[in-house]
C-alpha cells in the first residue's frame, strides 16, 4: 500500500558534474546502501550519449541486488535507442528490484551524439556526414521523448498481471487472451508489441523528468554564456531554450510520475510546480499531476551545513512550493555520508522523514498507487 504523506520525499543524485565517474560497483553500491541507511526515496544516476562513465541503468542494475528498500533512478535518453528496448531494459531493472525501478526521460540534441551511435540522419543531417544540416530542436526531441513515454507505459500493460499461467499439465505458459498488441505509431517510430518481459512488480516504474535539465548546450552540458554566442545567436539560443524547457514541462505534465525542478529559491520552485500542475490539469491529470521536487546543489563543508540544510528542507517544505526535493550533492563521497549522520537525526526529530521503510516498492515509498493495465480495464468494461 502506498505510504500516508505528511512529510517531503528526498531523493539524492550519486554522481555530480564536477566529479569524474567511475567505473567500480562498490562505490555505487556503498553510496546506495548509505542513502538506504537514511530511509531516502530513491537515487538518481545520470547518462548522456557521448559522455564518460558506465551505463547508468546497467549500473542500477547490478547494485540492486546489494540493496533492499532504495529506489533506483537511472537516466534513459530516448532520442537514439528503441522505443521497445527502453521500455524491456527498464522492466527489467523494476523485475531485478523487487520494484524499486523508475527511470528519468532524457533527450539528446547534438550532431556529434547522433555520430556516435551512426545515425546522423536522424538529427536531419546528410547521410554521409558531410554537410551536416541543423540538429532536431530540443521541442522535437521531447515530443519524442513523450512518445516513448507513453508507448514504454503501453508495453508494461501489454501484459495483464496474471497473463502468465505456467499450467505444465496442458504446456501453456501464458494466456494468450492477456497478452495484447500495442500497435503505436507516433512521428518518427511505430511499436506493434506486445512486451517481451511480463508485467513489471509496480505495474509502471515510476517515470521522472527534469524539467530544468542541463542537456542543451553543444556538448550536452550547459548552454554557453551569451558572451560566447555570435551575434544574434543568443536569442536564438535563448528561445531554443526556451521551448525546450516549455516541452520538457508538457512531458512531465503528461506522463510524468515525479519532477525534477532546479531551484535556488521557493519562489522559483512553487512557480514551476504551479505551472506544472495546471498543465497536468490540461492534460486530464486533475488528481494525478506529478509529484514536484525541488531539485537543489548541496555543499555539506561541516556539520553545521548539515543542520542548515535540515531547516531549510523544512521551511520550504512548510510552504507548499514542493513536495519534496532531489539533493545534487557537490561531492557524493564526502557530502552523502554528512547528509545522513547529520541532516537526517534532524528531520527524523521533526517528523520530515521516517525511520524506517513502511513499504518495499518506489511507489509505495512516493505514495503513488499501482496503475491497472490500461488493456485489462478495457477487457473488464467490454465484457
Amino acid at each position: 500500500m502506498p505510504e500516508p504523506h505528511h512529510r517531503p520525499r528526498l531523493a539524492v543524485a550519486l554522481d555530480a558534474p564536477g566529479v569524474p565517474p567511475r567505473h567500480d560497483a562498490a562505490h555505487y553500491t556503498a553510496l546506495a546502501r548509505l542513502a538506504e541507511h537514511g530511509t531516502l526515496d530513491f537515487v538518481t544516476l545520470g547518462d548522456r550519449f557521448g559522455g564518460p562513465g558506465p551505463d547508468a541503468l546497467a549500473v542500477l542494475a547490478r547494485i540492486a541486488p546489494d540493496t533492499e528498500r532504495i529506489g533506483l533512478v537511472p537516466t534513459v535518453t530516448t532520442t537514439h535507442t528503441e522505443p521497445f528496448h527502453v521500455s524491456t531494459a527498464v522492466a527489467t531493472l523494476d523485475w531485478v528490484s523487487r520494484g524499486r525501478a523508475g527511470w528519468t526521460v532524457e533527450v539528446s540534441t547534438t550532431e556529434a551524439e547522433a555520430a556516435l551511435v551512426g545515425r546522423p540522419q536522424l538529427l536531419g543531417f546528410a547521410r554521409t556526414g558531410r554537410d551536416p544540416r541543423p540538429a532536431a530542436s530540443p521541442a522535437e526531441v521531447w515530443s519524442e521523448a513523450g512518445e516513448v513515454a507513453d508507448v514504454a507505459g503501453r508495453l508494461w500493460d501489454s501484459w495483464e498481471d496474471d497473463a502468465e499461467i505456467r499450467d505444465r499439465a496442458t504446456g501453456r505458459f501464458v494466456d494468450r487472451a492477456k497478452l495484447h498488441h500495442v500497435d503505436f505509431t507516433g512521428r518518427a517510430f511505430s511499436v506493434r508489441g506486445p512486451s517481451i518481459v511480463p508485467r513489471p512488480p509496480q505495474g509502471r516504474p515510476v517515470t521522472v523528468v527534469d524539467v530544468t535539465g542541463e542537456t542543451d548546450g553543444p556538448d550536452g552540458g550547459p548552454s554557453p554564456s551569451t558572451g560566447d554566442l555570435p551575434r544574434g545567436g543568443s536569442r536564438e539560443r535563448g528561445r531554443s531554450r526556451d521551448l525546450g524547457e516549455g516541452a520538457r514541462r508538457e512531458v512531465a505534465a503528461a506522463r510524468a510520475d515525479v519532477a525534477l525542478v532546479r531551484a535556488e529559491d521557493p519562489q522559483t520552485a512553487g512557480a514551476a510546480r504551479a505551472d506544472l500542475l495546471a498543465r497536468a490539469r490540461a492534460h486530464g491529470r486533475a488528481l494525478g499531476g506529478p509529484l514536484v521536487l525541488a531539485s537543489l546543489p548541496v555543499e555539506l563543508e561541516s556539520s553545521g551545513d548539515a543542520a542548515g540544510l535540515a531547516d531549510l528542507l523544512g521551511d520550504w517544505f512548510a510552504q507548499g512550493v514542493a513536495d519534496g526535493f532531489h539533493l545534487r550533492l557537490a561531492d557524493p563521497v564526502r557530502d552523502l555520508p554528512r547528509f545522513v549522520e547529520g541532516t537526517v537525526p534532524l528531520l527524523r526529530e521533526r517528523g520530515l522523514l521516517r525511520r524506517s521503510y513502511e513499504g518495499t516498492t518506489l511507489r509505495e515509498h512516493l505514495g503513488l498507487p499501482r496503475p491497472a493495465s490500461i488493456y485489462a480495464l478495457a477487457r473488464e468494461a467490454a465484457r
